[in-house]
């Protein structure tokens, strides 16, 4: 039928009077409002509690105690682990992630420099990675240069360059919109290759920086904070807080006023000394009041019991607009019960999870590439007997992996008995369950024959070893067989760092 409405969000009337209706592309959006979203958001993280919460919070839980930890994979013809080249390239790697070799001014080692980006992330929405050979790299011929994203200026757009190629947002592109070239501001002219409107930019060929970002609209090429959503909000929760508390500061200071009766009083034109019309308080003394006046008192609103509710109600909105849980965000563990936490949390380490992947992919990955084939070519990578790794073999060597951190539940042991009955009925393996807890399993079974040779050497009877080494778990007992995997923590006790 003629007229009728299918959507009320798409109807132009009166309510929706200010409501934008016509799309922008991700180009006019990232234009328009990504450098008043990146002042914004910097800001709010330097001054806004709520602010810098999230940035500790997504620093934390992406990057950790750790960063991202490599676990070389390489096998040899017949399928088994290459143990000396795997041993030889996560030794060697650690010795890079060092900041005297890694960071190019040799200040931040690898797990810093994860945690700059992922600040900057947060205030940025995106980070921009340069890589660095020869002798201005370090002892490694090879380093990272992090830079600043406001270096490449979002305004910097021209068309019609040779080969089809065009310029958005400070990135150069082939016709078919593959990243060729970046631009960056600098004040040396002698350094500047390239002029546009009388600034000068240094040209990086794209192979050499990583540009992440988690794109929101398609033919998206720079970043949005993190913050974007939730940033209004979080603004106007602390100016409505500054201005309660002035209002109560206010009211604790002023404890009312003198009025005076028809009359009565001085007039406006007298030159009346203050302290005839100003009463102090003290504590313990009767103050009298001159004739004609009386006191009325002046009552403050604030802080008042709504203030808590619309705070909390803010914050609610602010925590979906960060993926972050509430209670983590806030701080309130207020009428928070095992159930309803742990809901919250697995969401919100889903979210996490899926922020590791991509910087694993976008930044992890190649970075170790290119570091390989520098270390590889320069003999850096060796095996205990001093001989290095071959660089035919670069190929082999990129079978590795990265372990993000993990997280330990509130109560552990619960966790433990279902991994411990997953693996009993083959659902996991031991390696998996590891993995899944931040550790790497190879590690881990080395630790564990340790253990058995220090016990064998202080002499413990080899029945009480073989006893603790196969005593059957709690979780392991439903089906009779025996479990091996250690239970970790303190039931009851929060495993979070």
């Amino acid at each position: 039928m003629a007229g009728t409405r299918h959507f009320d969000a798409g109807e132009t009337d009166r309510f929706t009077k200010g409501w934008t209706s016509t799309p922008m592309p991700a180009d006019q959006i990232i234009r328009r409002h990504w450098s008043v979203l990146v002042a914004r958001s910097r800001e709010q993280t330097a001054n806004n509690p709520y602010g810098k919460a999230f940035q500790r919070s997504a620093r934390r839980n992406i990057v950790g105690q750790q960063g991202l930890v490599l676990q070389a994979r390489v096998k040899e013809g017949d399928g088994k682990l290459d143990k000396g080249a795997n041993k030889a390239l996560e030794g060697s790697w650690k010795d890079w992630c060092k900041a005297k070799n890694c960071d190019v001014t040799g200040r931040r080692s690898f797990r810093q420099i994860q945690k700059e980006l992922i600040n900057g992330c947060v205030t940025d929405g995106e980070f921009m990675v340069r890589f660095v050979v020869g002798r201005d790299a370090g002892p490694w011929g090879f380093a990272l240069q992090v830079l600043d994203p406001l270096r490449c200026p979002v305004n910097l757009d021209e068309d019609k360059l040779p080969g089809g190629h065009f310029i958005r947002a400070g990135i150069e592109y082939s016709k078919l919109g593959r990243p060729v070239a970046y631009y960056f501001t600098t004040l040396s002219p002698n350094e500047a290759d390239y002029h546009h409107s009388g600034r000068g930019f240094v040209k990086v060929p794209a192979d050499e920086i990583v540009h992440w970002f988690e794109a929101d609209f398609i033919g998206q090429k720079r970043g949005l904070p993190w913050m974007a959503t939730a940033l209004w909000r979080m603004h106007q929760l602390g100016e409505f807080e500054k201005s309660a508390l002035i209002a109560a500061r206010d009211g604790a200071n002023r404890q009312g006023f003198i009025e005076w009766e028809e009359g009565t009083g001085p007039d406006l034109d007298d030159d009346v000394d203050s302290e005839d019309i100003e009463i102090e308080s003290e504590p313990g003394v009767y103050q009298s009041l001159p004739g004609g006046a009386r006191i009325k008192n002046d009552e403050s609103q604030y802080p008042n019991g709504e203030m808590a509710v619309f705070s909390k109600h803010s914050l609610r909105g602010a925590a979906s607009g960060l993926g972050m849980a509430y209670s983590d965000l806030a701080n309130d563990l207020e009428g928070v019960n095992f159930s309803s936490i742990r809901h919250g949390m697995l969401g919100e380490r889903d979210h996490w999870k899926e922020l590791q992947e991509s910087l694993i992919e976008s930044f992890g990955f190649p970075v170790y590439e290119r570091w390989l084939s520098y270390s590889l070519l320069s003999g850096r990578i060796t095996l205990d007997n001093g001989s290095p790794l071959p660089a035919a073999k670069r190929q082999k060597f990129m079978a590795v992996q990265f372990q993000a951190r993990r997280w330990e539940w509130i109560d552990p042991s619960k966790d433990v008995k279902a991994d411990v009955e997953a693996i009993d009925n083959l659902i996991k393996s031991r390696g998996q369950v590891i993995r899944e807890r931040g550790r790497d399993p190879r590690e881990v079974y080395d630790e564990i024959a340790d253990d058995i040779a220090a016990m064998r050497a202080a002499g413990i009877p080899e029945e009480t070893i073989t006893a603790m080494n196969t005593a059957k778990s709690k979780g392991g007992q439903g089906n009779g067989q025996q479990g091996s995997t250690p239970q970790t923590g303190t039931p009851g006790e929060d495993g979070e760092e």
